[in-house]
């Protein structure tokens, strides 16, 4: 298996509240993959990003061993995400700066050829496999809602003004309700874990493109360039994962 991981403020923003981390794997312990979209005023986004990245890295840190073995990954996953989640509501209550801040999370965490992922709000996985790619994610976000009900086609949905406003996040609320999936990976199977930054910049045939030509780390380089080149409004974040 072969992954590379990129991100960047973008031309707008004045800094960059996106988070992600790659944990290499073993015999011991699983490969896991994050993206994290903070949201907040005064830049505490970025602190709600951070603190659940971490959070959830320095649980797999010190309990990678304990991961591997649950009879059921995907509520042992659901459980760590809900308790990244109180973190960072318990944090969010700490000064009025930091209070109503949020972050999305996209996880992947691969024990053998399984995958298990963990979503909450607008980031994305994507998976290719046999020359397609299709979004394995669903967003959580308001003009998602009204695509699914078909009050907004997908067309009218990608040049909405209110595309940005999630239904969802981590740090929001003391509940929360995470989306656990899973997968089996095949041969020559590549996923790409994304911010939104990559998203609203370019299209899903440019990102499987490019991901697909390119090595893990050559595509995340582009990638984020492209994204740049669109206008990069928003930080980017991109981590990009080929089975071999």
């Amino acid at each position: 298996m072969k992954y590379a991981a990129g991100t960047d403020r973008g031309l707008v923003r004045e800094t960059n509240e996106d988070s992600f981390n790659v944990i290499p794997g073993s015999q011991e312990a699983p490969y896991v993959f994050i993206v994290a979209d903070g949201m907040g005023g005064h830049n505490c986004g970025e602190i709600a990003s951070r603190t659940a990245v971490e959070y959830i890295s320095d649980y797999f840190a010190q309990n990678a061993g304990s991961y591997m073995n649950a009879e059921d990954s995907g509520f042992a996953l659901k459980k760590l995400v809900e308790a990244a989640n109180q973190e960072v509501w318990e944090k969010s209550l700490e000064t009025p700066e930091t209070n109503g801040m949020g972050t999305t999370l996209t996880m992947a965490v691969i024990v053998d050829k399984t995958v298990t992922i963990a979503h909450v709000g607008d980031s994305r996985l994507y998976l290719a496999r046999s020359g397609e790619m299709r979004k394995v994610t669903d967003d959580h976000s308001y003009i998602e809602e009204l695509v699914r009900k078909g009050s907004l086609t997908r067309e009218e949905a990608e040049k909405h003004p209110g595309k940005n406003i999630i239904t969802r996040a981590i740090g929001s609320s003391p509940e929360l309700e995470v989306d656990i999936l899973s997968l089996t990976m095949e041969a020559d199977d590549m996923m790409v874990l994304c911010t939104d930054g990559l998203t609203n910049m370019l299209c899903e045939d440019e990102i499987f493109e490019t991901a697909g030509n390119n090595q893990p780390e050559a595509a995340c380089e582009q990638l984020i360039e492209a994204a740049k080149k669109h206008g990069g409004e928003d930080n980017v974040t991109v981590i990009i994962i080929k089975c071999e």
